[in-house]
């Protein structure tokens, strides 16, 4: 199976992306059930998260049954029988942002990227109440509803409104809340919205002006990530690590710089 153009992977996560929006809203209007626990008693999955998953897995099988996806359930896993040498690989966050979606915070998102030989090419988040729905090819640009994002334009950490999130685990919890307090001094404000996909696509439209968190996977950072670099941010980790589980950093390139040396001596 042949890999198709990043614009074509695009348009069919923004398909799924929209169905799977649209069932997720369905199961929030009808109350939420089901609703257990994942790394830690604060880190909620619901029926509705993997009802979300399944349509999504479902519907890349029938359209391209050799790819792979990552999801919640860990693991890189075929989509349909068993993967081709050639398979697009998927990245999905169902709900990101779950503990929003159980208390009706309006800040939920679906997030989906395709990663091919190594390299995220596509990618989609849509905010499932808001059906705000931010998008971007590698090279082309990132875009929110037919606008071309740019990312901010402020240059001083006095000036800079910082989004940030925060882990499930009472110990990174505490290790977090000891950088803020070293940090929030120097900068205008803080904001914590609950999604990083959310997180990452407002920094990539300037509604923050840049982002910073520990422990994100892949799948909350794949398609969000992208959409921040296509508007011109730089997406990293510290001291020009890449981005990951240890820190994801994004900016437009002279905040980057500032927000670098704040964040690299404070182990953050």
């Amino acid at each position: 199976m042949a890999v198709v153009e990043p614009t074509e992977l695009l348009s069919l996560a923004v398909e799924l992306v929209r169905k799977a929006a649209a069932g997720i809203a369905e199961q929030r209007a009808a109350a939420v059930t089901s609703i257990e626990t994942k790394s830690s008693p604060t880190d909620p999955v619901t029926a509705a998260d993997r009802a979300a998953e399944q349509l999504v897995v479902e519907g890349l099988a029938a359209a391209r049954p050799g790819d792979l996806v990552l999801g919640e359930e860990g693991g890189f896993r075929p989509v349909g029988s068993e993967a081709a040498p050639d398979a697009v690989r998927w990245l999905l966050d169902p709900i990101d942002g779950t503990v929003n979606f159980v208390y009706g915070i309006p800040a939920y998102s679906v997030s989906l990227a395709a990663e091919v030989a190594g390299v995220v090419v596509a990618g989609v988040v849509r905010n499932v109440v808001t059906g705000e729905e931010w998008t971007a090819v590698r090279g082309e640009g990132a875009w929110r509803d037919g606008v071309r994002l740019r990312g901010s334009s402020e240059t001083t950490l006095g000036g800079a409104l910082v989004g940030t999130g925060f882990g499930y685990a009472p110990e990174r919890r505490r290790e977090q809340a000891e950088v803020l307090l070293r940090i929030l001094p120097q900068i205008r404000d803080i904001r914590r919205i609950g999604s990083a996909a959310l997180d990452l696509c407002a920094a990539a439209e300037g509604r923050v002006d840049a982002y910073f968190e520990r422990g994100l996977n892949l799948w909350d950072r794949a398609a969000g990530g992208l959409i921040a670099e296509e508007a011109g941010l730089l997406v990293t980790g510290l001291r020009g690590e890449g981005p990951g589980e240890a820190m994801t950093l994004a900016a437009p390139p002279a905040l980057h710089t500032l927000l670098d040396e704040l964040l690299s001596p404070l182990h953050a």
